[in-house]
């Protein structure tokens, strides 16, 4: 099985059934450089509930008038979570918010209190403050960006990120994206590539079960290699199955097969198979079948957290580090701790001098 896989070769992978899965799972081992599956300790903030999107699979987005909403964390509520992440030992603060939240009359009201213009002032802010006040890194993953905005978030995140989902404009027809503009695939992929321009490293990856065809989740992981090939700064790719959570547009929606996700899984280990992008499968969204997946070539877990909930996954608890270590050496393999940047972007040609200082430090404490 060459690594260099073709639409077809995907398909074959995504359509295999009986012996041919169990053969293709083989073939992955040809791929593991070691017995390493890697995690980052991190801290999950919600700068903001409020979206411009409306994703049938969401229950992240919140209306303004809920009461228990969070229209807009204060610069000091943020910087009290982060140091209580600190004495947890988390490296990684993830920022995360509704796509185009300023769009919205309650959050420019909280902006405008706060002495800023736009959400990507306050977001560049924020992250500025996380560099200087604390031990953290941050990541941010807010939706879209414009080129310039980018530009001003490299500079201040050690990496970030942006879920593609899928590739394919049909799914902006279903329940899943129809009321969602920002997540049309060709401003999604424009994101990336425009990460990619800029030298930021960068986790993306696609979600499975919302409606699309296998035919579709092939473009999907190809589309993220031809972005990789020319930039070389997607770090790791996520393999993230839909769950169905009571309330949401989509509860009736049914969830991938458990073979599905495998077979995805083991579909994007041989596409990345030459190259040194890990494929993460989230843990909480996958408790009781987790394991299996480190025998498909899956070898990051991704952002775990000791003291903040998954807010996109609410109904989902993260497992305790320990009761991953022991998942993960009960499959043969041993559990390690990363930072949220991966090692070989470490150098003046992807980070400035303030996150290189910054993640030494880290490096000296350990």
């Amino acid at each position: 099985m060459k690594s260099n896989l073709t639409k077809d070769d995907i398909l074959q992978i995504l359509n295999a059934t009986d012996s041919d899965i169990i053969r293709y799972m083989a073939e992955t081992v040809r791929y593991r450089e070691n017995n390493l599956i890697t995690y980052s300790k991190n801290i999950f903030i919600p700068l903001t509930e409020i979206c411009r999107n409306d994703c049938g699979y969401c229950n992240f987005k919140k209306n303004p008038a809920d009461p228990n909403v969070i229209i807009l964390k204060t610069k000091e509520e943020v910087l009290a979570d982060l140091k209580e992440a600190e004495e947890y030992g988390c490296k990684e603060a993830l920022f995360t918010f509704g796509e185009d939240a300023d769009e919205e009359e309650s959050v420019r009201q909280k902006l405008h209190e706060y002495g800023y213009g736009r959400m990507i002032d306050y977001v560049v802010d924020i992250c500025q403050m996380t560099l200087e006040k604390t031990s953290l890194l941050p990541h941010t993953n807010g939706g879209n960006y414009s080129f310039e905005d980018l530009k001003r978030l490299k500079e201040v995140n050690a990496s970030m990120g942006l879920m593609l989902e899928n590739s394919s404009s049909r799914l902006m027809e279903l329940p899943a994206h129809n009321k969602s503009p920002g997540k049309n695939p060709i401003i999604r992929l424009e994101t990336i590539e425009n990460a990619g321009k800029l030298k930021i490293p960068y986790t993306t990856g696609i979600l499975i079960g919302i409606g699309e065809t296998r035919e579709e989740i092939a473009e999907s992981l190809l589309a993220i290699k031809d972005l990789y090939d020319k930039y070389g700064h997607i770090q790791e790719v996520i393999i993230q199955n839909f769950t169905p959570i009571p309330g949401i547009e989509m509860e009736n929606w049914p969830e991938p097969s458990f073979l599905d996700m495998i077979r995805t899984v083991i579909a994007g280990t041989l596409l990345f198979g030459d190259t040194d992008v890990s494929i993460q499968v989230p843990p909480n969204l996958n408790n009781d079948t987790a394991q299996i997946f480190l025998l498909c070539g899956a070898d990051d877990w991704g952002g775990v957290s000791p003291v903040s909930p998954d807010y996109v996954n609410i109904t989902s608890p993260w497992p305790g580090i320990e009761e991953l270590r022991k998942l993960t050496e009960d499959a043969g393999f041993e559990l390690t701790e990363r930072l949220c940047v991966y090692e070989k972007y470490v150098n003046s040609e992807w980070l400035n001098e303030t996150l290189l200082e910054k993640i030494a430090s880290i490096s000296e404490r350990q």
